[in-house]
This record gives structure tokens, C-alpha cells and sequence, in this order.
């Protein structure tokens, strides 16, 4: 079976007051897809800018991201951006929802500039899915913590992507909440065979996850 997305020797260097930082070292990572994979290590350890490489929104200095066993390290901006539409949908910390739109409307947001007749439908549906079929014109500030990551969730899931990327997906939810959080991901990468990589602070993740890659000072241990 092949990978979703693999990288290959990466290394990436930032160049901060004159000196050159090496925020990834020589990694090698892949994920299959239905796979769940966190991603743990300190601060500073390069976690956040493996993320952004997988999810190509940055490019490596030097080696290789496949994905679906197609070479995309040196894609133009344009084309890296309709691999992303295509493939991978993003979870972030603070979930980035748009304060004045409705539930629905965020989850929307994403299909805005293509022309999908059926993506409100579809937002509808993955709402409902989360268990947000009653919040569907509540706007995030009427809804809780969890009610908002759900929404993000949804989001991230209504262009279909085979990989979801989520940055400290329970990290401003309660234990209770980040469960379910938890068991919504589990459900989602089982029914729709999507692969998982989480970067977190959070040890119960590592009830959910298939492997746990550990990445200190830009080097997976």
C-alpha cells in the first residue's frame, strides 16, 4: 500500500539576525491513509514546521515531499495550493473561525471561490455529523470550546481531504471535551479512511493514535 504523504531526507533552514536554524533534520516520515500519528516533542522542536511541510504550506530546503506517490517539493504556488484543496484539510489550536459568520457559513467558507452547488448541503451533513445539527446559524461566539472545534473540524472536511492536519487539536479544550474531539477523529479516519497527524502537547492522544513520532530539535528521535 502506498504512503498519502511521505518526506524524504527533509531538511529545512531559517536564516533569524545572520544566523542559519535548523528547524528539521534529515526527516523521514510517512502516513497511510486511515492511519492517526502524533506528532510529540518541546517546544522549539521543529513540530510546527513539520506540520507546515506536510500540509505544503512551506517548502523544505532540501529533500523531498511526496504526495500520493507524486514528487510536489518544487510545485508552483498555484499548483500547491490546488494539491492542498485537493487533499488535505486543516485543524488549528485556536480554530480560526470567522466571528460574523454562522456555523454553517464557516464550515462553508472553504468552497467559496470554486463553484460547488452542493457544498452547503454538504456542510449541512458533516454539521450534522459532529452533532451540530442544531447549531447550524449559531455564530462561534454562541457556541463553547468544543462546539467550536467541531465546526472546524466540519470545515476541514468539506472539500473531502485524505489527510487532515490538526496543530494541538485539544489544546484549549477540557479533558472531557478533547475526548470527544478525540472520538470524532477516530470515527472520521475509521468511516473515511483519512489519515491523522496531530502535533500536541496532549499524552491521552496517545490512547487514539496508531504511533506516536517523537521530534526533538528537528530530529524524529
Amino acid at each position: 500500500m502506498s504512503h498519502i504523504i511521505e518526506l524524504q531526507n527533509v531538511w529545512k533552514r531559517y536564516e533569524t539576525g545572520g544566523e542559519v536554524v535548523e528547524a528539521l533534520k534529515d526527516v523521514d516520515f510517512h502516513t497511510d491513509p486511515g492511519e492517526f500519528v502524533s506528532v510529540m516533542g518541546p517546544s522549539g522542536s521543529g513540530k510546527s514546521t513539520m506540520l507546515n511541510v506536510l500540509g505544503l504550506l512551506d517548502t523544505p530546503t532540501e529533500g523531498t515531499v511526496l504526495l500520493d506517490d507524486r514528487d510536489v517539493t518544487d510545485l508552483s504556488d498555484r499548483e500547491m495550493t490546488a494539491r492542498r484543496k485537493e487533499f488535505i484539510g486543516f485543524i488549528f489550536q485556536s480554530f480560526h473561525l470567522i466571528p460574523t459568520l454562522s456555523a454553517l457559513e464557516n464550515v462553508e467558507v472553504p468552497t467559496l471561490f470554486g463553484d460547488d452547488p452542493a457544498a452547503r448541503e454538504r456542510a449541512t451533513t458533516l454539521l450534522e455529523r459532529v452533532g451540530l445539527g442544531d447549531r447550524l446559524d449559531h455564530r462561534p461566539d454562541q457556541l463553547s470550546g468544543g462546539q467550536k472545534q467541531r465546526v472546524a473540524i466540519a470545515r476541514a472536511l468539506i472539500n473531502e481531504p485524505r489527510i487532515l492536519l490538526a496543530d494541538e487539536p485539544t489544546g484549549n479544550l477540557d479533558q472531557e471535551t478533547g475526548r470527544s474531539v478525540l472520538d470524532l477523529f477516530d470515527e472520521i479516519r475509521r468511516e473515511d479512511d483519512v489519515a491523522i497527524v496531530a502535533v500536541t502537547h496532549d499524552p491521552q492522544l496517545s490512547d487514539y493514535t496508531d504511533r506516536t513520532v517523537e521530534l526533538v530539535d528537528g530530529r524524529i528521535q
